[in-house]
């Protein structure tokens, strides 16, 4: 696929990076010569110097040919119209604007439709970073937490510690060791590895097992795990910017959370007191150790830092693990930090980038793919898709076993019934699968969920 990237900052690198890793034939377009020529030659896409809005830069990039345009400058105005010119002048099938600003998202549905701003697929960072930091809280123990089926099954990444009870136990005795808990191991991070596992795989010590589960045994899980986690009462947020107002609006509505929200800039502290009603705001730097403890940091049950400074979050997180928070988690724009994180005793890490990848990969998959998420920098994915009449799932068990290797069922969603692999299970037309599969077999996997019926 022909894409048009525009905007060579860290969200349309990570994109770039990613598209090119899948031989997309990839243009990218910057006002900025040195970073075009920075991204062109350390990801081998082309590049092209211009303002992306103006029709002779669209024409010089090829837009007149290509098949998606991804508008991801650092302004919400300038990617609409980026979209507007590439519909208009170009007729570009499928169209994605970034868009920040909320004026525009609370009127989302009247603004972008074809006879208006005509953009396919909105994406908006701070709103998805800010559902993935709340996923967080209802599987705290997790190192990270998706959910498909419309949240009825979850995939949850969880770290296994040296004392667990499922080290060096095979795939397939897994389910005999806890037969009433609905669970099932669909991936394996192993050093800077990941795979799907078959039968005969075991986990071992400091794995990072990706665990499919129905959203009510999810707790049990963790504990298995020996990640006996309480509900999360205190949160402190360093970071009063878009991220930190919409995750603190949303704890407010839990009545049992008190949100402590740390700001440095003045005037963004007192907008962030206007925009809360429970939430205490505080100025002050969050790098000072008393301005944290002000915060309650140090009995705090989780400390999120989501300010625009890598490096800043990782040491409030280790900071704020130091004084005796209970968990903490930093936001990380630059993946080239995160192996640190670990070593600076952060439990989680986010990263916007990913989170914006996979918005965008779940419009370029093919067949019926409702969601999509991309795991440990784009080694491995996680889909839900439905199986058509002629997919070649239908008719067949789908156990570790039945799969092409390097894919993995993690559950089958029917009539709004979830179920396992097991035994007897057979795909019927129309039934929902969630699969976990490594990235060499992403074509492969849609055709699952395409009509062709030469997959085999």
């Amino acid at each position: 696929m022909r894409v048009l990237i525009c905007g060579a900052g860290r969200v349309g690198q990570g994109i770039a990076r990613r598209l090119a890793r899948e031989k997309h034939d990839v243009v990218i377009i910057d006002e900025d010569p040195e970073l075009v020529d920075q991204v062109a030659t350390e990801f081998d896409v082309r590049g092209v110097v211009g303002h992306a809005a103006h029709p002779d830069v669209l024409k010089a990039a090829g837009a007149a040919d290509c098949e998606m345009i991804i508008a991801v400058t650092y302004y919400d105005e300038i990617n609409m119209v980026i979209c507007q010119v590439a519909h208009s002048l170009f007729d570009v099938t499928t169209k994605i604007a970034r868009v920040r600003a909320q004026a525009y998202l609370d009127k989302k549905s009247d603004l972008f439709s074809k006879d208006d701003f005509p953009i396919d697929e909105v994406i908006s960072p701070e709103i998805a970073v800010g559902e993935a930091v709340l996923q967080r809280f209802s599987t705290p123990g997790a190192l990270m937490s998706w959910s498909f089926a419309h949240g009825r099954v979850k995939l949850l990444c969880l770290e296994v510690d040296g004392d667990s009870p499922l080290i060096d136990t095979a795939v397939d005795q897994m389910a005999g060791l806890f037969p009433d808990l609905d669970a099932r191991l669909v991936g394996i991070g192993r050093g800077k590895n990941l795979f799907a596992p078959r039968v005969a795989d075991r986990l071992a010590a400091e794995d990072r097992a990706y665990v499919a589960v129905e959203e009510s045994h999810a707790a049990r899980l963790i504990n298995i795990f020996n990640r006996d986690e309480k509900d999360v009462r205190h949160v402190v947020i360093v970071g009063g910017g878009n991220i930190g107002l919409y995750v603190a609006r949303a704890l407010e509505r839990e009545r049992q959370i008190r949100v402590r929200v740390i700001e440095a800039d003045p005037a963004r502290a007192e907008a962030a007191v206007s925009k809360l009603r429970k939430a205490i705001v505080l100025n002050g730097d969050g790098l000072d150790p008393r301005k944290l403890d002000e915060a309650g940091a140090a009995s705090a049950d989780f400390v999120i830092a989501l300010t625009n400074d890598d490096k800043a979050n990782l040491v409030i997180g280790n900071l704020a693990k130091r004084a005796g928070a209970r968990r903490s988690l930093a936001l990380i724009n630059d993946a080239r930090l995160t192996p640190l994180a670990r070593d600076m005793r952060i439990d989680v890490t986010l990263d916007p980038r990913a989170l914006t990848v996979s918005q965008i990969l779940l419009k370029m998959r093919r067949g019926r793919i409702l969601a999509l998420h991309s795991i440990e920098d784009g080694r491995g994915e996680a889909a839900e898709g439905v199986a058509l009449e002629t997919s070649p799932l239908v008719g067949k068990p789908i156990e570790y076993e039945d799969l092409p290797e390097g894919v993995a069922a993690a559950a089958l969603v029917r009539d709004d019934e979830v179920s396992l692999p097991k035994p007897g299970l057979l795909v019927r037309p129309n039934d929902h699968i969630v699969v976990f599969y490594e990235q060499q077999m992403t074509r492969k996997v849609e055709q699952f969920f395409r009509v062709s019926p030469d997959f085999f």
